[in-house]
């Protein structure tokens, strides 16, 4: 019995910690290890981003992918009903707000919610960045897939390099530099 609550208290400890931005992540190497991994944000064999697609947003306006072409993407896979997606879109809001001006654009594709829960939920989350309706486009996810989970999000390049495929919460500390490494 000690060992279950041994284990489930460990198991709670490493979920918080991963919920909780701004938390250290370990590495080995430390200090030099997120050098060279700012340095390489993009691997040199990065596969190009299918950006031929357009979707429509929460209002209705068609937005066509191709048209961010030469801007540093964020590409966001989540839902409303997603307690991780939640937790990382105010850190995808402050990144819009931060360096859209330098040429970054968060777009947020969200798989399976109708527009009549998407508008209330961005409203409250104060999304500031277009807001895709991805419900019924698996051709969409299929071509950044396979996803597995939510959230996925993609950096893609501004010469349309997928850079970084990243599942579940990251925390805003990683994704700002490698934003800013793509600027």
């Amino acid at each position: 019995m000690t060992k279950r609550w041994i284990l489930a208290t460990v198991a709670a400890v490493a979920l918080v910690y991963m919920m909780v931005p701004g938390l250290p992540v370990w590495s080995p190497g430390g200090e030099k290890a997120e050098a060279a991994d700012a340095a390489a944000v993009c691997p040199a064999n990065a596969k190009k981003a299918e950006l031929g697609f357009t979707i429509a947003d929460m209002n209705g306006q068609k937005i066509n992918l191709s048209a961010y072409k030469g801007k540093v993407i964020l590409l966001d896979f989540w839902a409303t009903w997603c307690g991780p997606c939640r937790v990382e879109i105010p850190h995808f809001v402050d990144l819009q707000k931060q360096y859209g001006s330098q040429g970054l654009v968060v777009l947020g594709v969200s798989v399976d919610d109708t527009v009549d829960k998407l508008k209330p939920f961005a409203q409250e989350l104060q999304m500031n960045y277009p807001v895709l309706v991805g419900l019924g486009r698996d051709d969409v996810q299929d071509a950044f897939g396979p996803i597995f989970g939510l959230p996925t999000t993609f950096l893609i390049s501004r010469d349309g390099k997928i850079c970084r495929k990243n599942s579940g919460v990251q925390g805003r500390a990683k994704y700002e530099r490698d934003i800013k490494a793509l600027l």
